[in-house]
């Protein structure tokens, strides 16, 4: 079998690569090697069917095609180290560790999460109620031709698929860390967090990517979302809008009438963010082909990368003419921006159409985050902005710019995925308001979260700057 052979000549590799490193080889005979494979294969129930596909010349492909949707879950997960430094860099120094904390919580309470309830209700077996809410089950120890060709792929294993969607799970509040950061209480948006990614992720989710109404409710004229501009990014910014409008603003940031920037303390971090953000992207729209087909593969790549670069150039430009200096940060979301615009279409948009998505993403997400500051939503890293808004718009972008789906499919979904997310977090994050709080005092806001949540500082030997 191909899988014994393969974790065979895996393991006399390393026996090689250890006896080449001057322990010896011989330590470990051949057939102690080979009574080893056997151990782990006899622990896993092959049936036939699944030799037999593996044995066939289908199964090059197929592993070929498992393989990238690793590497991708992989480069998906670096987003979330892309966040972090983003969300840290553009926040004070005194909030990096409850920052950082956030993020660490986020992805790995969103994984657990994602694997006992999450990914059971976004890609069901049964539907409870209509094509809305569902549940199913997909823990399996043995390995079947059934437990591989997932019935609505044979691109990649159960578990391949689940790993690849987990990364995705914990996006939706780690975008809603970004808004609230400096001033949420830890607790409370720990609790929010893990309803947010257990519960309401996977219902809109579903909707679409599990076969739900929006799968479902327009035969002729199906509703698309390649991989998320609604069903991930405008779901978080949403969420974070619904939150950042019941927490209020920073202290100090709206002083009678007038807007006093906050300024982030690590430029350089949230550049490094942006661009480990970008690295991730390619794993999170190139694995959504959900195969290895080189043409689709490399389109997508494409796609995403000029989108990426327009959206930088138009929010560069844009805020040097309307703020009269080249703003960094605003360059930095003008990247995200087009890539959240891109991230539905990008396998329908066509290479240049995709550089004037990702150019009105980046011009779009400039005049959003200005008049969101006007009127008071405080939101530290651009969250609404570049998630939200330019999420809606990436959305439509399918509709305006290539043909794979009408506007109004387009619109009826991307607001009915912005408009639960807003209206769970608005509930859930006011019931929190209202029982045990959102927000931290008035005493650790001005300290810092770092000591007043955490009790520890990210650089305890600077002495805070004067300004």
């Amino acid at each position: 079998m191909k899988i014994k052979t393969f974790l065979l000549s895996l393991l006399l590799g390393g026996v090689a690569l250890m006896g080449a490193s001057s322990l010896s080889a011989q330590e470990m005979p051949v057939e102690e090697v080979t009574a080893a494979v056997d151990a782990v294969t006899d622990t896993i129930s092959f049936d036939d069917g699944y030799a037999a596909f593996m044995a066939s010349p289908e199964s090059t492909f197929f592993t070929i095609s498992n393989l990238w949707l690793l590497i991708a879950a992989g480069l998906v997960f670096i987003m979330h180290l892309g966040f972090a430094t983003v969300e840290s860099g553009l926040g004070q120094s005194k909030n990096t560790v409850n920052i950082l904390f956030k993020n660490v919580f986020i992805v790995t309470m969103g994984v657990i999460a994602y694997s006992l309830w999450g990914f059971n209700a976004m890609y069901p077996s049964d539907w409870v109620i209509g094509d809305v809410f569902a549940f199913g089950s997909w823990f399996d120890p043995g390995v079947s031709l059934d437990s591989v060709t997932t019935a609505y792929n044979a691109g990649y294993t159960l578990y391949t698929d689940f790993i690849f969607q987990a990364m995705f799970a914990a996006t939706a509040a780690t975008i809603v860390s970004g808004a609230v950061a400096e001033r949420v209480k830890l607790s409370s948006f720990m609790i929010f967090a893990t309803l947010l990614v257990t519960f309401a992720y996977p219902i809109t989710g579903s909707w679409e990517w599990g076969g739900g109404w929006l799968n479902t409710a327009f035969p002729d004229a199906e509703f698309v979302d390649f991989a998320g501009s609604s069903l991930v990014h405008a779901f978080g910014g949403f969420a974070a809008l619904a939150c950042v409008m019941l927490l209020g603003p920073r202290a100090g940031k709206y002083i009678d009438g007038k807007i006093k920037p906050i300024l982030g303390h690590s430029m350089p971090l949230a550049t490094i963010g942006v661009f480990l953000l970008f690295l991730g992207w390619f794993g999170f729209n190139g694995g959504s082909v959900l195969n290895a087909d080189p043409y689709l593969v490399s389109w997508v790549f494409v796609t995403t990368t000029l989108a990426a670069c327009a959206g930088g150039l138009g929010a560069m430009f844009t805020s040097w003419i309307f703020l009269k200096k080249p703003d960094l940060s605003m360059g930095l979301n003008g990247i995200l921006a087009g890539l959240v615009g891109i991230t539905a279409g990008a396998d329908s948009i066509a290479p240049l159409a995709s550089i004037f998505v990702g150019l009105i993403a980046g011009i779009l997400v400039v005049f959003s985050i200005i008049f969101f500051d006007k009127i008071k939503i405080d939101d530290p890293v651009g969250a609404v902005s570049v998630h939200g808004v330019c999420g809606v718009f990436g959305t439509l972008a399918v509709a305006l710019f290539g043909d794979a789906a009408p506007f109004t499919t387009q619109l009826i979904g991307t607001l009915s995925v912005g408009a639960f997310a807003f209206l769970f977090s608005l509930i859930v994050f006011g019931i929190l308001k209202f029982t045990i709080g959102i927000r931290v005092s008035p005493e650790e806001e001005s300290e810092g979260l770092d000591v007043g949540e955490h009790g520890q500082e990210a650089y305890p030997d600077f002495a805070p700057s004067s300004r």
